[in-house]
C-alpha cells in the first residue's frame, strides 16, 4: 500500500520579520524552512546563522524584509554563556571530545582581571568548527576530515563582558557570562581563550543569544507557539518590515514624490546630509525603502516595489481584522 501524497502547501506573499526563539539542535536554515512552511510564505531568508548548539533570537525575514536582512548581519549581538573551566575540548563546546584537563586554581580576582583583559578590541582566530569558508569549503568540513587549516586572525570588539555567576570549586567550576559584542565574534573561541588565560582551559556548555541589535529574545516566539496558532492568526506574529530600520531617521514624501522616488528618481528637500534614512509615503502611510541624503538630494537605496507595498497594506488590514475577531 503506497502512502498518500502530502498535500501541497498553497504559498502566499508574506512580508515582515518573525523574531524566532530558535531551539537547540536546529540549524538556522532548518528553523527558517519550518517557519516558512507554517506561514506558507513565498520568499524568506535569515539574518545570519545561529549555531545549532545555540538557542535564542533569530530574526527571520519574509518577502520585502529580505531586502534589509543585511542590516542585522552588521548589528551587535548579546549572548549569555556558561564556560566550564578546567576542560578543553576539540570543538570548544560540550559536543567535542576532551583534549586536556587541568586543575582550576584561579582566584576571583584573577577571573575579573581576565574578563577585563578580554573587554574592548581583541583578536580572535576563528575556530575550526565554524561555518567560515576557506577555498569555498566550510572550516567544519575540514575539521570533520581531521584537517586543520590556517586561519587569519580577525579583529572583533567585546563591548561588555559581565560576570553573572562564578563557581571556582566543586565538580563543575564555571563562569556564567553575558557578552555584548560586535558582529563576527566567536563566543566558543572567547570562552576557550578566557579559560586558557586563567591557566585551566575551558569550553562552553551553554550558549544563548539574547539580543541582535535592538531585537530581543524576550519578544521572540518559538516554533511550537507558532505551530499552535490557527493558520489565520500566524501572520499577526510578524513584526513590520521597518522593524529592521529601528533607530533610523525617516523622511515622509507626498504622493507624487513618493511615486517618483519608487522609480529611482532623486528628490530635493530641506533635509540634512544623512548616510541612511527610512523613506515613507504619506497616503497611506507605508514604507517605500531606504536611501541617503547628500546636498539636499534624497537618493534611493533599497526600494520596495508597488506590488510589495500593496501586499503589505493588504496584509496589515487582514491582521487588524484577525485581531478584531
Amino acid at each position: 500500500m503506497t502512502a498518500a501524497p502530502r498535500a501541497r502547501v498553497q504559498r502566499r506573499p508574506v512580508h515582515g520579520v518573525l523574531l524566532l526563539d530558535k531551539p537547540l539542535g536546529l540549524s538556522s536554515n532548518q528553523a527558517l524552512q519550518k517557519a516558512k512552511w507554517l506561514l506558507r510564505a513565498e520568499k524568506a531568508g535569515h539574518t545570519g546563522t545561529l549555531d545549532p548548539l545555540a538557542s535564542g533570537v533569530l530574526p527571520l525575514c519574509f518577502g520585502a524584509a529580505t531586502k534589509f536582512s543585511q542590516l542585522q548581519l552588521e548589528a551587535d549581538k548579546t549572548y549569555e554563556t556558561i564556560v566550564r573551566l578546567g576542560v578543553n575540548t576539540r570543538t570548544a563546546d560540550a559536543e567535542g571530545e576532551v583534549t586536556q584537563q587541568r586543575p582550576v586554581t584561579c582566584t576571583a580576582g584573577q577571573v575579573m582581571q581576565a574578563l577585563e583583559a578580554f573587554t574592548g578590541p581583541i583578536t580572535q582566530v576563528p575556530p575550526m568548527h565554524s561555518a567560515l569558508k576557506k577555498d569555498g569549503k566550510a572550516l567544519y568540513e575540514y575539521a570533520r576530515d581531521g584537517k586543520t587549516v590556517e586561519r587569519a586572525p580577525r579583529q572583533v570588539v567585546i563591548h561588555a563582558l559581565e560576570l553573572l555567576h562564578m563557581q571556582l570549586t566543586g565538580d563543575a567550576p564555571q563562569l556564567h557570562l553575558r557578552v555584548h559584542c560586535s558582529k563576527g565574534t566567536y563566543i566558543r573561541a572567547l570562552g576557550e581563550d578566557i579559560g586558557n588565560a586563567l591557566g585551566c582551559g575551558g569550553h562552553l556548555t551553554m550558549l544563548r543569544r539574547v539580543a541582535t541589535g535592538s531585537l530581543r529574545a524576550q519578544d521572540a516566539i518559538t516554533l511550537e507557539q507558532l505551530e499552535a496558532l490557527p493558520d489565520d492568526q500566524r501572520l499577526a506574529t510578524l513584526h513590520p518590515v521597518q522593524t529592521l530600520l529601528q533607530g533610523w531617521p525617516h523622511i515622509t514624501l507626498g504622493h507624487e514624490d513618493a511615486a517618483r522616488f519608487l522609480t529611482g528618481l532623486r528628490r530635493r528637500g530641506p533635509w540634512p546630509d544623512t548616510e541612511h534614512v527610512a523613506v515613507y509615503g504619506d497616503r497611506p502611510r507605508a514604507l517605500l525603502g531606504t536611501g541617503h541624503v547628500k546636498a539636499g538630494e534624497l537618493i534611493a537605496g533599497r526600494l520596495l516595489t508597488p506590488v510589495e507595498i500593496g501586499q503589505i497594506l493588504t496584509q496589515t488590514a487582514q491582521e487588524g481584522m484577525s485581531h478584531a475577531v
